[in-house]
């Protein structure tokens, strides 16, 4: 970790120090570093005076955080009832051959990782894909490169 980063964590630390802060320091610390990192972990237990196994338990509980490097736009695909209905398996496919991505992978330039969940909560837009924090709803696979070409 570069000096630079660890100082921006120390001073998320610094700032949360009250009790039931981990998960927004751990929320912060994840937008500086783009994942969370063993370093970045125990800087994390150390400044808050938490045991480490109980902030690894919050980290791998919570799908929102990465233990390893992601892309700089996660792209994820609803692939709930809904969306299941309105042709999501299609849109998965057309994601994976767009991005040359598998689910749940990352591209080597660390462009793009590339997921599936089972539902992002905009039924009324199925299917619905959701680029970090942007929605596309009423999803088609010609839609699906025009948008991506935005990232």
């Amino acid at each position: 970790m570069k000096a630079e980063e660890r100082q921006k964590i120390l001073n998320i630390i610094e700032r949360s120090k009250e009790k039931g802060s981990l998960i927004p320091v751990l929320q912060e610390a994840q937008e500086v570093m783009g994942y969370l990192s063993e370093e970045v972990l125990s800087l994390i237990a150390l400044g808050l005076k938490i045991p480490p196994s109980k902030v690894y338990g919050v980290v791998t509980f919570y799908s929102q955080f990465f233990l390893t490097p992601h892309g700089k736009y996660i792209v994820k695909a609803c692939r709930g009832t809904a969306c299941h209905v309105q042709g999501a398996k299609k849109i998965i496919s057309t994601i994976e051959n767009s991005l040359n991505l598998k689910e749940g992978k990352t591209s080597s330039d660390l462009k793009f990782t590339f997921e599936t969940v089972a539902c992002l909560g905009a039924c009324a837009l199925s299917p619905v894909i959701m680029i970090n924090k942007d929605y596309f709803g009423k999803m088609t696979p010609k839609k699906i490169a025009t948008i991506l070409r935005q990232y």
